[in-house]
């Protein structure tokens, strides 16, 4: 039986794949609906081709992808830049352990607290009634990443989401129609918000600076931006630095349920 000692299992190896798996969880999550999920699948099928060489005793393919892997690792850091900086912002969020948080990741847990969620279809509407009338809007839906280090910039308040109430807000003469609002749950929680503008030299030169801010914001952190313009008065939806235009609202509800997981 000694050569079986091997499967024994203690409770630090349990503990050892949990974790492991909490963190491949939070990789996976946050680099899904992006490329870099490819590039994320690419190095795993390259590690796991490397152990199976590693345990077959090929030598120089084990060794070529050893060397491979160890240099790659400094490559990597620049190729997810971004990535690791979504990542720790994910882990250091002061709402990261909170037990909304652990309930929405584990829905199967029976609970009697109800969780908050966004009304799409008010905002949605929103949206509709400043396109067509060219109201100049951007919308900050915060997710998993806190946006607390940008709410100083502007007003906090919390307010239940309504279409009056945004469409009051990013109307021509009102005082609060400069800068951006954060949306978290239902909620409108701040207000007049400065948005880091993005550098991208890929930005083309035709959208202003509302939409490098809505850019700028999603390069840092998880969240979601809904810019509409007020020249065209069409919808940008913006998501990990990346923007969409949409003309077919159905479209964005559908988009907005898929990646808030709704």
């Amino acid at each position: 039986m000694k050569n079986l000692d091997f499967l024994e299992i203690t409770f630090v190896d349990i503990l050892d794949i949990i974790l492991v798996a909490i963190l491949l969880f939070y990789l996976y999550k946050l680099l899904r609906g992006t490329v870099a999920i490819n590039i994320f699948l690419g190095i795993v099928i390259v590690y796991l081709i490397w152990k199976l060489t590693d345990l077959l005793n090929m030598n120089v393919l084990s060794n070529l992808l050893g060397k491979f892997i160890s240099v790659g690792f400094f490559a990597l850091i620049v190729v997810f830049q971004q990535e690791i900086r979504k990542f720790l912002l994910l882990i250091g969020s002061t709402n990261f352990a909170t037990k909304q948080n652990i309930l929405k990741y584990f829905k199967f847990l029976n609970t009697n607290e109800e969780i908050i969620t966004l009304d799409i279809k008010t905002l949605i509407n929103s949206c509709e009634k400043m396109s067509s009338d060219k109201t100049g809007a951007i919308i900050v839906i915060e997710r998993e990443n806190n946006l607390e280090f940008i709410k100083n910039s502007g007003d906090k308040t919390k307010m239940e989401l309504s279409s009056q109430i945004i469409e009051s807000i990013f109307f021509k003469n009102s005082p609060l129609h400069d800068g951006a609002v954060i949306i978290k749950g239902n909620f409108i929680i701040a207000t007049r918000i400065v948005l880091p503008v993005s550098e991208s030299d890929s930005i083309p030169k035709r959208l202003g600076l509302r939409h490098r801010a809505g850019i700028g914001i999603t390069e840092k952190t998880d969240s979601i931006v809904l810019v509409i313009s007020e020249q065209t008065g069409s919808v940008n939806y913006i998501k990990n630095g990346e923007f969409e235009i949409y003309t077919s609202f159905k479209k964005l509800s559908n988009q907005l349920k898929k990646d808030l997981s709704l």
